[in-house]
């Protein structure tokens, strides 16, 4: 249905506009918090048995890292999206997410994926898709469990999960019930207000592909339990976007969890990963083991 009003973010001058919008605008320091997790990186890429650049396909950057958890079955596997709008980051700075996910059993995939302004949001978006394709059809070579899949992602990496969810897998000739859950945490979920930013210079959004790319509209075909997150410290507009997105989900009968976290900046809230008996842990272990949160 259409909603005749205008957008939330029509009325904001454009120096408002980048602050709602670009979180690096709004947390100048981001560069200081991927610098305090490199330690940790460097630790698990250096214990953790690893499979690396794994390949799912042709370009540069479908690769995955897997860690393989032991198990005497095959284990459940967890799949993370960074965040970067997009337009930057790399697994490699994330390897942190598997260390608590790995010592519990779960076997963890850290995916890039194609980055913009050298491909578009189409495939970025492809990409993200075709590596939740090859790990459904390839994981069980490294003893994951292709039946037992969940996902979570951070920021751009949240509205690939979300994505995920909006697809006809079945058309894939994949079973959607073999997601058991995903987490998305300080998500954008419309990329229109995008467009409005100095982000775009390297997005190359227009309205037609940031309509075609808005999982806000989309319904969701996969039906599994979702937990959304986002900092206290974000701006609203930032934190609008996870209440739309559960809205969302609501309107087509889902129950999301959706939780605001005190304190916590758009950029230092994944480090929830490394905190035992965190929100975002422990959210992340019941979407991989196929529990509610509750």
């Amino acid at each position: 249905m259409h909603d005749p009003r205008p957008p939330l973010w029509s009325g904001l001058s454009d120096e408002e506009h980048e602050f709602q919008y670009n979180p690096q605008r709004a947390f100048p320091n981001f560069a200081d918090h991927q610098a305090e997790r490199a330690p940790a990186n460097t630790s698990a890429r250096t214990n953790l048995k690893s499979h690396l650049d794994v390949p799912y396909g042709e370009h540069p950057l479908r690769r995955v890292d897997v860690f393989p958890a032991d198990g005497a079955a095959r284990t459940p596997v967890h799949v993370f999206f960074h965040g970067g709008y997009w337009r930057a980051q790399d697994k490699e700075n994330f390897t942190f997410v598997a260390r608590e996910l790995v010592a519990r059993g779960v076997t963890t995939v850290i995916a890039n994926y194609e980055l913009c302004p050298a491909s578009t949001l189409d495939g970025v978006v492809d990409s993200a898709l075709t590596a939740i394709e090859w790990i459904c059809r390839h994981i069980a070579d490294y003893g994951g469990d292709p039946n037992r899949i969940s996902l979570s992602g951070h920021s751009a990496g949240a509205h690939l999960c979300a994505e995920v969810l909006a697809t006809d897998w079945l058309a894939r000739g994949i079973s959607p019930a073999c997601v058991l859950g995903a987490v998305m945490i300080s998500g954008i979920f419309d990329p229109e207000p995008t467009i409005r930013t100095t982000v775009n210079a390297q997005l190359n959004l227009d309205p037609e592909i940031a309509a075609r790319h808005n999982v806000e509209v989309r319904p969701p075909l996969v039906d599994c339990p979702t937990w959304i997150f986002a900092g206290g410290r974000e701006p609203w507009q930032w934190l609008d976007q996870s209440y739309r997105y559960a809205h969302h989900l609501h309107r087509h009968g889902r129950d999301p969890e959706v939780h605001v976290l005190p304190g916590w900046n758009h950029f230092d809230i994944v480090a929830q990963y490394m905190q035992e008996d965190s929100p975002i842990l422990r959210a992340t272990l019941a979407s991989a083991f196929g529990r509610q949160g509750r």
